[in-house]
């Protein structure tokens, strides 16, 4: 099998997957018994994890889902750690660093800030916000690690790690997409990681959703008003070779009209698509590459003459010398309610009142 056929088939096997999940169809049944096992597995698993959950000095917030695959927990994590910011709080960033080798100690953006030593996320959430990152699959390892480098922390999030009990959560953020729930059933009859009823326990629920998609018909919390829509918007452009940014109306003024193409390897590439061709761009090609997988220079240049845009999250892996067509998309995280923010500042400020570490570092 050649290298350029096996994207292609794992492609369709996502694909084949995805469908399946979708209804309770024959083969979700042929599959509900590995399902019953998995959650008997998962939900022993948390609770040992839970009786043992170490507790930071520091509000938790954690940013996850029960979905598999990208529902868009990291532009989250990113806002609220900019509008936290913007408050006067000193928020500090954990995750498990996705393909990155675990050591004996959790590794800082203090020491190096690419993505090949935090992860893609990680390194991305570095870049965007400004605030420290520790990563670790052991999640209380990395808070304690980011507390002692930085003690003026005084607010976690945790980008993904829903079902990573073993740190204790003050404020639970489940993030999903058009898909809800699927069919409804657990790993591997279903996408889901727990039970659909686990949404109703969240402290918040965001779908995150592309353009012309409607809101899934399934479960939610019973507070509507901490029930939100996300959708995203491009916002600047860098071109990658050079680093020059532009503002989305800019580079749309002098490229909009002309021959593009997009390319991305996340988990829902179609959403980025959609996202381009709202803001009016006529894509002349798609690529599209498995979560994690930037498009490889080979297939890049296989695409139309013009510029290529691409995600944030795959911009971080090329290096040089890098295709002088290709441009990063950051977008804007665009909230149903942008209000929401100033609620759940106040929820974090009602935890850290009870915690040894005061807000006395806010300024």
């Amino acid at each position: 099998m050649s290298q350029a056929a096996r994207p292609s088939l794992r492609r369709r096997g996502e694909d084949w997957l995805q469908a399946v999940w979708r209804t309770r169809g024959l083969a979700s049944a042929l599959l509900t018994p590995f399902a019953w096992l998995y959650g008997c597995l998962s939900a022993r698993r948390l609770r040992r994890q839970a009786r043992h959950a170490w507790q930071a000095p520091v509000p938790v917030v954690v940013v996850g889902n029960i979905l598999v695959g990208g529902t868009g927990k990291t532009p989250v994590t990113a806002a609220i750690c900019q509008h936290l910011r913007a408050q006067g709080w000193h928020p500090g960033v954990l995750s498990r660093g996705y393909g990155v080798a675990a050591g004996t100690t959790a590794r800082l953006s203090d020491t190096d800030t690419s993505g090949a030593y935090l992860g893609d996320e990680p390194a991305l959430l570095h870049a965007a916000t400004g605030v420290p990152v520790a990563v670790h699959p052991r999640r209380a390892q990395a808070a304690q690690a980011l507390l002692a480098a930085h003690p003026e922390t005084d607010v976690l999030i945790a980008d993904d790690g829903l079902q990573h009990r073993a740190l204790a959560r003050d404020v639970e953020i489940i993030v999903q997409d058009a898909r809800g729930t699927g069919n409804g059933r657990l790993l591997p009859a279903g996408p889901l990681r727990e039970p659909a009823t686990r949404l109703r326990q969240a402290h918040w629920l965001i779908t995150h959703l592309a353009p012309g998609e409607p809101l899934p018909a399934q479960a939610t919390l019973t507070d509507p008003a901490r029930c939100l829509t996300l959708r995203l918007a491009p916002e600047r452009l860098v071109h990658l070779a050079s680093d020059q940014p532009r503002t989305w109306a800019q580079w749309f003024a002098e490229h909009g009209q002309s021959p593009c193409s997009a390319a991305a390897g996340i988990g829902q590439p179609e959403r980025f698509f959609g996202m381009l061709r709202q803001a009016g761009l006529r894509l002349a090609a798609t690529l599209s590459a498995p979560d994690h997988q930037a498009p490889g220079t080979a297939a890049l240049r296989r695409l139309p003459p013009g510029p290529i845009l691409i995600t944030a999250k795959d911009g971080i892996k090329y290096t040089a010398p890098i295709d002088p067509r290709l441009w990063v998309v950051y977008p804007s995280a665009q909230f149903s309610d942008p209000h929401w923010f100033t609620a759940l500042e106040n929820d974090i400020s009602r935890i850290a009142e009870t915690r040894p570490h005061k807000q006395g570092n806010r300024h």
